[in-house]
C-alpha cells in the first residue's frame, strides 16, 4: 500500500508541471532526485504532515487564479494522482510529560493545483514518531467543517455511510491518511493534527523526535508570500528536579523556567519550510535510583471518580548499578511465515543480544514450528567460542518450517529453568503467529510462576506482524513481569527487538512491590515488571480513600540484597494524568479483558477511549461534516459579507461517516495456519466488483420485495407478442439506466460524477 501511494506521488509531481504560475512566479518542478542507485519510491512517502489533491481526471489541473489554457488531455489517472498542496503557515506544538509527548500541527494548505471551477478530494498525511497514536483531526473550510471523534462498536453498526479503505487509515503503522471528500480548487484548508508518542530514554536523558521534514514542493512558489514557521516546546518532567536541555534541532528561545519544568519558542520568517525533523533532548540523571509519586484528583467529565496516581522509577546511572546475573532462553518461532526477511531480522538481533551477556551469564536457544528444537540439552555458559557456536547454529537450523506451536517450547524453556539459583531467568519469546490455546498458556504460565521460587522466570515477548495476537503476548509478559515488544512494519523488526533485548538484559532492580491498600488501590500493571537502566518505570492506578504522605518502594537489587525506597507523594494539577497514563492503561486493561473475556473490562476500555481520543479494539474513528450556515442569510436572505466569520456556524446535525478500523486485533488464526507472511494484506473484493456485487443485489432485492415468482409467471403467460416486446424494452431501458449510475461510480470517483 505504501508503494501505491508513491508511486500516485510521483506521477502527481509530473502532473504538476503543467501548472503555469505567473510572470513574476516559476513553474513548480519536481524535487531534486537522488542519485539512480539511492532513489526508491519510499523517497515520496511524507516526513512531515501532507495534504495531497487526489487527481483522477488530469484535465481538471491547472492554476486556479491564472488559466494556462494547456493542451487537452485525453485518459484517467488510475489509480489516482496525489499532488502534494502547497503550505501557507505551520504551528507546531509540543508538550512533554516524562517519557509521553503531545503533538499539535496546525497548518493551512491551498489547493493550488485544481481550475476554481472544479473540486477533488484531498488526503491528509500524518508520520508520527516512536509508538505514535493518532489522536484527532480537525479541518476548516470556508462552507464546510470535518472532525474526528471516536464511538462505541455498537453504535457504529448504526452508521449508515462507511468509508472505502483508501479513505482512512494507516499507510504504515506510523503513518496515518485521512480523505477529506470534493473541495474546490483555489480554497485554504486550515488543518489541525494531532498525535502522542514516546520519547526515548539512554543513560538518564530523553530524546524526542518529531517528523518536520517538509520537502521543497510544498513552498509556495510566489516570491512575495509571507512563510510563517512557529515551534512552541514544553516539557515538564513531573517528579524529575534540576533538568538540563542538551540539543535541539531548531533554534529555540527559552521563555520560562520553573522547577522541574520549561517552555522554549522559535517564531520566525522563512524561505523554505523546515528540512529537519524537530528534535531535542534533555537530561534527568542521577547517580542512584529515584523517583516520586504523582496523584491528581479527577475531572467532572471523568468516568472514574477515584483519584489517579502515577508512580515513576529512574534507574540512576549505568555505573553506580550492578545488574543481575542472568540465564537466558531465546524460543524463536521458525514456522514457514518467518521464513526471509522477519528470521533474518531476528538472528540479528539474537546475535547481537548474545555478544552482550557477560562470561558468567548463561544461555540456550529453542526455535520451534510444530516442534521444538534445541541448541544444547542445558543451559551454555556465555563463552566467545560458545556463542560463535551458538551462531552458526541459528543459520543452519533456521531453515526448517511447518505450523506454530508455541506451548511446547515454553514448557520445555520454563522446565529447564526451573532450578536457577542466584541469577535471573528469562525466557524471550519471538513470533509472528496466532494459536488457539493462548488462554490455556496464559493459565498454565500463571500456576507455574505462582509455584516458583523467589526469583521466577521473567518472559519478554515480541510480536511481528499483524496476524500475532498482541494482546495475547501483552498478557503473557505481564504474567511474568516482563516487557512486551512489537514490529508491524518488517523493516522496523531487528531494531525494536534489540530494544526489547536490550532492556529485558538489562535489569537492575527486581520483584518490585508497593506499600498500597489493595482493597481500595488498582494498580497497572498487576504484576510489576522489573526496572532496566534501559528505561525508567511507570506504574499507574486509581485510588479511593485517603492517601499516605509518602510511599515505600521494595525490590531485590543485582547483587541480590534487598533495597527500599521512600518516594514522596505530590499533588499536581498541571500535568493531564488521565492522557498521559491512558495509552499504557488502556493496553493493559484490553490485554486483561481478552484473556478474562470480561465485558466490564471492555466497557471501561471504551469509556477511556472515548474521553482521551486514543484508539482500541472497542471503538471505532469516525468522520464528522458539518454544514456551515450564514445566520444573516438564513433569517433576512441578504447577502453574506466574507468579513463577517462570526455570522457562519455549523449545523446542527452532522452527516457521520464509519472510517475504516485503526485497532490492531486479537490475532488471525487462519493466516497462521496457511503460512502467510507478516506485511502481506488479505485478499479483497476488487472495487469494481463490489460496486457491482451491490448495485445487482440492491437491484434484485427492491425487484423481490416488488413481486414474486409465481406473480410474474402468471402475468408473462396472459402477455401476447407487442406486450412482451414492450416488457422486454422497458426493461432493457431500466438496465442501461442501472448500467449508467453503475459506470459513474466506477469511472469518475471524487470528481462529481461528471
Amino acid at each position: 500500500m505504501a508503494e501505491e501511494f508513491a508511486k500516485a506521488v510521483e506521477d502527481g509531481l509530473k502532473l504538476a508541471k503543467r501548472i503555469y504560475l505567473g510572470k513574476d512566479r516559476v513553474t513548480m518542478a519536481p524535487p531534486k532526485l537522488p542519485p539512480p542507485m539511492e532513489r526508491s519510491l519510499h523517497w515520496y512517502l511524507p516526513t512531515a504532515p501532507m495534504v495531497y489533491a487526489v487527481i483522477s481526471d488530469p484535465r481538471i489541473v491547472d492554476n486556479p487564479d491564472i488559466p494556462s489554457y494547456q493542451p487537452h488531455v485525453h485518459g484517467r489517472c488510475d489509480p489516482p494522482a496525489l499532488i502534494p498542496l502547497q503550505m501557507k503557515g505551520v504551528d507546531l506544538n509540543v508538550d512533554c510529560y516524562a517519557d509521553m509527548a503531545f503533538i499539535q500541527v496546525s497548518g493551512t494548505w491551498r489547493v493550488h493545483c485544481v481550475m476554481g471551477s472544479r473540486s477533488c478530494d484531498c488526503r491528509i498525511a500524518v508520520p508520527m514518531g516512536d509508538q505514535g497514536s493518532i489522536l484527532g483531526v480537525e479541518v476548516d473550510l470556508p462552507t464546510k467543517s470535518y472532525s474526528t471523534e471516536l464511538i462505541g462498536v455498537e453504535e457504529s453498526k448504526s452508521v449508515e455511510k462507511i468509508a472505502r479503505p483508501e479513505d482512512g487509515g494507516f499507510l504504515k503503522p506510523h503513518i496515518y491518511t485521512l480523505t477529506i471528500p470534493q473541495i474546490d480548487g483555489g480554497t485554504n484548508i486550515s488543518i489541525k493534527l494531532r498525535w502522542s508518542q514516546k520519547s526515548s530514554y539512554k543513560e538518564g536523558q530523553f530524546s524526542l523526535t518529531v517528523p518536520f521534514r517538509f520537502p521543497e514542493y510544498v513552498t509556495p512558489h510566489i516570491k512575495k508570500i509571507s512563510k510563517k514557521e512557529k515551534i512552541e516546546l514544553n516539557v515538564n518532567s513531573g517528579i524529575a528536579t534540576g533538568i538540563l536541555c542538551k540539543a535541539t534541532s531548531h533554534p529555540l528561545k527559552e521563555i520560562r523556567r520553573h522547577a522541574g519544568k520549561f517552555s522554549f519558542l522559535y517564531e520566525a520568517e522563512i524561505l523554505t519550510w523546515s528540512n529537519t525533523d524537530f528534535s531535542f533532548s534533555y537530561s534527568v540523571s542521577s547517580s542512584n535510583i529515584f523517583g516520586g509519586v504523582l496523584l491528581q484528583s479527577p475531572s467532572l467529565y471523568d468516568y472514574d471518580q477515584r483519584d489517579m496516581f502515577c508512580i515513576y522509577l529512574f534507574p540512576g546511572s549505568q555505573q553506580s548499578r550492578k545488574v543481575f546475573r542472568k540465564e537466558v532462553i531465546f524460543v524463536v518461532d521458525i514456522s514457514d511465515s518467518m521464513q526471509g526477511g522477519p528470521l533474518e531480522s531476528t538472528k540479528n538481533a539474537i546475535s547481537a543480544a548474545l555478544s552482550k551477556l557477560s562470561p558468567e551469564d548463561s544461555f540456550n536457544i529453542i526455535a520451534f514450528s510444530s516442534e521444538a528444537f534445541l541448541f544444547s540439552t542445558s543451559m551454555e555458559l556465555a563463552s566467545k567460542e560458545v556463542i560463535e557456536r551458538a551462531t552458526e547454529w541459528i543459520g543452519t537450523k533456521y531453515t526448517a518450517g511447518g505450523s506454530t506451536n508455541i506451548s511446547i517450547p515454553l514448557e520445555k524453556a520454563a522446565e529447564i529453568l526451573s532450578n536457577t539459583h542466584g541469577s535471573i531467568p528469562m525466557i524471550f519469546l519471538v513470533t509472528d503467529g496466532a494459536v488457539e490455546d493462548e488462554r490455556n498458556i496464559c493459565d498454565w504460565m500463571k500456576k507455574c510462576l505462582t509455584n516458583g521460587g523467589s526469583l521466577c522466570p521473567r518472559i519478554h515477548t515480541f510480536g511481528i506482524g499483524s496476524f500475532c495476537n498482541h494482546y495475547f503476548l501483552r498478557m503473557l509478559a505481564m504474567i511474568g513481569r516482563g516487557e512486551y515488544g512489537t514490529a508491524c512494519d518488517l523493516d522496523s523488526i531487528e531494531v525494536q527487538m534489540q530494544k526489547l533485548f536490550s532492556k529485558g538484559l538489562s535489569t537492575v532492580l527486581a520483584n518490585i512491590t508497593i506499600d498500597a491498600d489493595h482493597e481500595q488501590t488498582e494498580v497497572y500493571p498487576s504484576c510489576i515488571p522489573d526496572l532496566s537502566y534501559e528505561s525508567p518505570l511507570t506504574i499507574c492506578g486509581r485510588t479511593e480513600g485517603s492517601f499516605p504522605d509518602t510511599f515505600k518502594v521494595k525490590g531485590i537489587l543485582g547483587d541480590l540484597s534487598s533495597f527500599i525506597l521512600d518516594l514522596k507523594i505530590e499533588r499536581t494539577k498541571d500535568i493531564p494524568l488521565d492522557r498521559v497514563l491512558a495509552r499504557q492503561q488502556m493496553d493493559l486493561l484490553t490485554a486483561q479483558a481478552w484473556f478474562s473475556q470480561n465485558k466490564q473490562l471492555e466497557e471501561k476500555v471504551a469509556k477511556l477511549s472515548i474521553q482521551t481520543c486514543n484508539i482500541s479494539e472497542y471503538t471505532r474513528m469516525v468522520l464528522l461534516e458539518k454544514i456551515k450556515i450564514d445566520i444573516a442569510t438564513e433569517s433576512s436572505g441578504a447577502r453574506k459579507k466574507k468579513t463577517d466569520p462570526h455570522k457562519i456556524v455549523d449545523s446542527e446535525a452532522p452527516e457521520m461517516v464509519l472510517l475504516q478500523s485503526l485497532s490492531v486485533g486479537f490475532g488471525d488464526l487462519i493466516a497462521t495456519a496457511q503460512n502467510i507472511r507478516p506485511g502481506s494484506e488479505e485478499p479483497k473484493l476488487p472495487e469494481v466488483a463490489e460496486i457491482m456485487f451491490k448495485a445487482t443485489s440492491d437491484c434484485c432485492g427492491q425487484m423481490c420485495n416488488k413481486c414474486c415468482c409465481m406473480c410474474c409467471i402468471q402475468c408473462c403467460s396472459k402477455m401476447n407478442d407487442r406486450c412482451a416486446i414492450v416488457f422486454t424494452q422497458l426493461c432493457t431501458a431500466l438496465a442501461c439506466f442501472g448500467c449508467l449510475e453503475c459506470c459513474s461510480q466506477l469511472c469518475c470517483p471524487g470528481q462529481n460524477g461528471h
